[in-house]
């Protein structure tokens, strides 16, 4: 079996119970012009323990299927947000 995927994103949602909504945004060259654009991707991952906040920068990991659009799970979080 092969590595599971670790990708980094920004936590835009922690409303739902022990699941959090990750934004993870990469750069692709467009196929004509050859700008560089950042596309943005909307995960749902699982996260257990309740640590997550909006703001939060966090890494997830590939995971079995949790729920029908849950596949993602929450490994730690890289950087906290800021408190005002």
């Amino acid at each position: 079996m092969g590595t599971k995927a670790e990708v980094q994103g920004v936590v835009v949602s922690d409303k739902m119970d022990r699941s959090v909504v990750v934004a993870v945004e990469r750069r692709v060259r467009h196929a004509l012009y050859g700008k560089i654009q950042r596309r943005t991707t909307k995960f749902m991952a699982h996260d257990g323990e309740h640590d997550a906040r909006v703001g939060d920068v966090v890494a997830i990991v590939e995971t079995r299927p949790i729920s029908r659009r849950k596949r993602w799970a929450v490994t730690r979080i890289v950087e906290r947000a800021r408190t005002v």
